[in-house]
């Protein structure tokens, strides 16, 4: 498994349970991070302590179900499966690769959106992105689509490998509308384009995946937005981020950006591939070159430590064990606080990190009146956290869960699941759930005391973050989706 695979990083007769097409439910996971502030907690109840998802039948890639264990149904996936499941309106939606056709007539490398019933596990329709032709450079082989889409009234948003924005009909999967991100704004996407979209009033809000080139000397388009704003009806554009972030990223932009709303104000905010997180208005624009109309940045925070940035007077260098590091995960937005941490594409191996907490209601570069506290025991983390509680709960790349206090940021806990971790810590029902790239599935006490309730051999490595909506905890491995539920 490469580790660039990372970006890595939902008819008369139907039931009355699938009628809810149409409507999200309160019980509903619509979007990437549950609702728009990004935070990864859940008001379910009564989800499973403990499960076993089974055995393949002889040699097939088919789960027996005869060997599960609290499990409603298993469906089959691609090869590969970075972006998270999410729930709505009695479906449910997942990123994947072709390499499991479900049409014989759609051949190849292709990324795939895949809709199954939330009921049942039967398929019901899929979304084809044909791949760019570039290779690794913008359009990795077989990730297909790494973006967890986000639903609303029988709407699926979704940023596919194309690097395009695409709104979908939750029924058909047919296209209604597109925009083409490297066609209209020179967006050059690093390896793979994965934000998730963000969905607030009648806009939404994705990064672009604009960075480096394949030999990571130089930024084919420096000037190229990281994040814009859509009429979310029309696809058409409403505002871009032009305040440098492309000149100064690291990488790539792959963060997905929350929405907070502070003091009556409207914030969309945003983990840059520089290392600093910003506060824009989520309203109101500034007038840019040739009549383009820009974000207004409220606040910006550099979330990298001075010390990783430069050492006894020497800057260092990106992709280092001890340098700076971007914004992958996404940030969590909850009572005027940001929560957010840095890392890197794991291919970049482990290093030192850093979580801040940071306060909204300030405006300027807020890195140090902004600063909160700040939690430098964590590794390079491409996870978002939950927070919940006054607790919070992040995983870190080399595979330790940390439980902070949010008003001191000190540790109530780690513990270290010894594998690595890609995905992130989901909250519910009193539990914290997570799994990790050995395939190890852990059940948490969300609690300050760690209490380690089980752990579930998925035999086969976890790479994306369960959600739970209606009764039912959803778990992803690169080639099956599970659902998971309590004895009844």
């Amino acid at each position: 498994m490469n580790s660039r695979q990372l970006i890595v990083l939902s008819a008369l007769g139907i039931s009355a349970f699938a009628f809810r097409s149409s409507v999200s439910t309160a019980n509903d996971w619509p979007m990437w991070g549950h609702s728009a502030s990004r935070n990864m907690v859940s008001s379910e109840v009564g989800l499973p302590q403990s499960f076993d998802p089974g055995k393949q039948k002889g040699n097939s890639e088919d789960v027996d179900m005869a060997t599960t264990k609290n499990v409603r149904w298993v469906a089959k996936l691609g090869s590969q499966a970075y972006g998270n499941p999410v729930v709505a309106g009695g479906k449910v939606f997942v990123g994947t690769n072709n390499e499991s056709p479900r049409d014989p007539k759609v051949k190849g490398d292709n990324g795939i959106l895949m809709c199954f019933d939330e009921k049942t596990g039967n398929f019901l329709w899929q979304f084809v992105s044909p791949k760019l032709g570039t290779g690794k450079i913008s359009d990795w082989e077989f990730l297909g689509i790494c973006s967890s889409p986000a639903i609303e009234d029988d709407r699926v948003y979704l940023v596919t490998n194309r690097c395009e924005a695409v709104c979908l009909d939750a029924n058909t999967g047919a296209a209604i509308w597109r925009f083409d991100l490297r066609k209209e704004l020179g967006v050059f996407p690093h390896n793979i384009s994965a934000s998730s979209p963000l969905l607030f009033g009648d806009r939404i809000a994705i990064a672009t995946a604009n960075g480096v080139d394949w030999g990571h000397t130089y930024i084919p388009n420096p000037k190229a937005p990281c994040l814009v704003m859509l009429d979310k009806k029309t696809g058409a554009l409403v505002a871009e981020e032009k305040v440098g972030v492309a000149a100064r990223t690291f990488h790539s932009n792959w963060s997905s950006a929350a929405f907070g709303d502070v003091n009556g104000q409207g914030q969309v905010i945003f983990g840059g591939g520089d290392g600093w997180c910003y506060g824009f208005d989520s309203q109101n624009a500034v007038d840019g070159e040739g009549g383009r109309k820009l974000l207004k940045e409220i606040w910006r925070y550099d979330c990298v430590p001075p010390l990783y940035r430069v050492k006894n007077g020497k800057t260092l260098r990106y992709a280092t064990p001890d340098g700076p590091s971007e914004v992958i995960a996404t940030p969590v937005f909850d009572k005027n606080r940001v929560y957010v941490p840095i890392g890197q594409d794991p291919e970049h191996g482990e290093g030192i990190g850093n979580l801040s907490c940071i306060d909204t209601t300030k405006t300027g570069d807020v890195t140090k009146s902004g600063k909160l506290w700040s939690y430098d025991a964590i590794h390079r983390s491409l996870s978002t956290p939950a927070v919940v509680d006054g607790l919070l709960f992040v995983a870190d790349f080399s595979g330790f869960v940390h439980c902070l206090n949010t008003e001191t940021g000190k540790a109530n806990w780690v513990l270290d699941t010894k594998s690595h971790i890609w995905g992130s810590t989901m909250v519910a029902d009193g539990k914290v759930y997570v799994g990790t790239e050995d395939g190890d599935f852990f059940i948490l006490a969300a609690s300050k005391t760690l209490k380690i309730i089980g752990k579930v051999d998925m035999r086969s490595p976890v790479y994306s973050s369960p959600v739970a909506a209606n009764g039912t905890l959803f778990v992803a491995t690169p080639t099956h989706l599970y659902a998971i539920q309590a004895p009844q």
